[in-house]
């Protein structure tokens, strides 16, 4: 876990926001539960990159956050959550075009 981090203080914000979105796009194909465990171990990278960025880069990543708590939310009570999946992508999609 320690070298995780390591690495993920060394990623740009970019990168950051790639790295969510492979993981959102493959907590689509898994069952709830598995995406809920993929989705929490997304935490890590919300905590941004070390470089210098925009206040709308910060907004963008916090809004990427809520959309996923969102998503994870709603999967791990079995609700719904075919229209919060695309938010969630949505958001991380602005995050990572507002970071390059």
């Amino acid at each position: 876990m320690r070298a995780s981090l390591q690495r993920q203080r060394e990623m740009s914000e970019a990168e950051i926001a790639e790295q969510v979105l492979c993981c959102l796009e493959q907590a689509a194909e898994a069952e709830p539960q598995a995406a809920v465990g993929a989705l929490k171990h997304l935490i890590v990278y919300f905590h941004g990159s070390r470089q210098a960025h925009s206040c709308a880069v910060d907004e963008a990543r916090s809004s990427t956050f809520m959309a996923i708590c969102e998503y994870a939310k709603a999967l791990n009570r079995g609700q719904p959550a075919d229209r919060l999946r695309p938010m969630a992508i949505e958001a991380a999609e602005k995050w990572r075009a507002l970071a390059q």
